[in-house]
């Protein structure tokens, strides 16, 4: 890379990480470090407060009856990712009780997420501020409660508390709102006992037919693109056996002396149904006639339904696809032999196997998880599954088989491993949290925590249990500590990345 090319990627980079404009209070230099004044500040205020459907993390000097606080609101749409708010208006209120005392309205986002906001307090006191946001989408509201509006600077100085300095690891929203990005609050749940294994899909029982031959002779498929995988209907021509030519089971001789039996067993019972009007034939000679007839009719219709002029027709006994081919087109074949197997593939069966040590320590099997790659776990609950058996005694593998039955989804493919979590008995109020917030270094498992709207914690954990979804965590975290669940690697990036200051406002 030559210099010109470097020196305007180093600008652009600089550039890109200082876009965050916030309001007067403390600065910072060109590292993004605080700069210590020699005289005392009011140092800003920072809440971060969740509803059901939005995030505001708002910043704003200490309310001072005269003077004009300025308020950046950031608003972020919670979802399965969270994303800046790009349209809509919000209006902050200043309230004593239900009261509104002063309010001021932004109609837009000066950029997408960040809403301007300019309050002079009229009277001090305590208050409540009251954010109402309106957007295409959605409306919300969010309170701060017990807010205090000093009279003066000097008293708002005398109450100000020092933070003591911080080793927060900052990470700013428009870097958030740019990726990936979403957190979630560390629960109390009920959680099982989990044993992890590995576990084969097969067809249920009963979904599977077998298409057999009902004639010998020469098979040729229906159409060149038949092939294991291929979806069929009910009544679908699959095959065709042809027996043309040959000295013995040969078909269309076979239907021909079927027409010939048919019509010679049409004129017996004609000859004997007058013979019986005459009294000259007795009514058992006539019902004989009449079941050879029926004998006859049928054989004849059973070959000639199935028998084109290029041979038998084999069809399709249900719908679903054609799981596997047992022949090759010219293949001879022989009456009763099978030609293909057709699953309905709607529900399978998976066999999960367990070491004689993990089923001593299990009880009861409550459910199980199951993850087909990397991204999906579905639950047996979501695959409308059960527990079909439990084996009481070892295979000749030395481990003990566990039988699932589940619906059929993308990703499950019949004849292939899965991994499977075996719940047992649960916890009744265990801590836990997603999979996906799990980072790894060198054997140890962390997370990172959200403790303000930009500021966050690496949080080393112990863990306990897996269930492929949900991690039991013995220490690290409280209840109610939110963990970022994806974007997580980003927020390593920008701590490992000396291009990206510690903290890129400009108050």
């Amino acid at each position: 890379m030559n210099r010109i090319a470097f020196g305007l990627l180093v600008a652009a980079l600089l550039a890109g990480c200082h876009t965050h404009d916030h309001e007067e209070g403390h600065v910072h230099d060109e590292h993004g470090n605080h700069i210590t004044h020699s005289e005392p500040t009011l140092e800003p205020l920072a809440f971060t407060i969740y509803s059901d459907k939005t995030e505001l993390f708002v910043e704003f000097k200490p309310l001072v009856v005269g003077e004009e606080s300025r308020f950046a609101a950031h608003f972020t749409a919670l979802g399965e990712t969270f994303k800046a708010v790009g349209e809509g208006s919000v209006t902050l209120s200043l309230r004593n009780g239900e009261n509104v005392v002063q309010a001021i309205t932004a109609e837009a986002p000066e950029v997408p997420g960040i809403f301007r906001l300019r309050l002079t307090p009229e009277r001090a006191g305590q208050y409540k501020l009251v954010f109402d946001i309106r957007t295409p989408a959605y409306s919300d509201q969010i309170t701060i409660d017990d807010v205090t509006v000093y009279p003066d600077e000097k008293t708002a100085m005398d109450k100000q508390e020092s933070d003591g300095g911080s080793n927060a690891i900052t990470y700013l929203k428009e870097q958030a709102w740019k990726v990936e990005f979403a957190n979630q609050p560390v629960e109390q749940m009920p959680f099982f006992n989990v044993v992890k294994t590995s576990g084969m899909v097969a067809a249920a029982p009963g979904s599977e037919q077998t298409v057999a031959a009902r004639t010998s002779g020469i098979v040729s498929f229906a159409n060149s693109g038949l092939m294991a995988g291929s979806p069929v209907g009910a009544g679908q021509q699959l095959f065709t056996i042809s027996s043309k030519g040959f000295t013995t089971d040969n078909a269309p001789l076979k239907l021909q002396e079927a027409k010939i039996a048919l019509d010679k067993a049409q004129a017996d019972y004609e000859r004997l149904e007058k013979l019986l009007a005459d009294q000259l034939a007795t009514q058992a000679e006539f019902l004989q006639a009449k079941t050879a007839l029926e004998n006859a009719q049928a054989f004849y219709n059973s070959l000639t339904g199935s028998y084109g002029q290029s041979g038998q027709g084999i069809t399709a006994g249900q719908s679903g696809y054609i799981k596997a081919l047992l022949v090759t087109p010219g293949q001879f074949v022989e009456a009763g032999q099978p030609l293909a197997v057709l699953s309905k593939n709607n529900r399978l069966t998976v066999k999960a196997e367990l070491s004689q040590t993990a089923f001593a320590k299990i009880g009861s099997i409550a459910s199980a998880n199951f993850r087909v790659n990397n991204k999906t776990v579905y639950s047996l609950k979501d695959l409308g599954g059960k527990v079909l058996s439990v084996g009481k005694f070892a295979d000749n593998s030395l481990f003990i088989p566990v039988w699932f039955e589940i619906d059929n989804r993308e990703g499950i493919i019949p004849g292939t491993y899965i991994e499977v979590f075996i719940q047992t008995n649960a916890v009744s109020d265990a801590l836990v949290i997603p999979v996906s917030a799990l980072m790894e270094e060198q054997g140890n498992y962390y997370v990172y925590v959200q403790t303000e709207g930009e500021s966050f914690e690496k949080r080393e954990l112990k863990l306990g249990g897996n269930d492929g979804r949900r991690v039991q965590v013995f220490s690290g975290l409280q209840a109610g500590d939110r963990v970022v669940t994806k974007g997580a690697y980003n927020i390593k990036l920008s701590t490992a990345s000396g291009t990206l200051p510690a903290h890129g406002h400009e108050h």
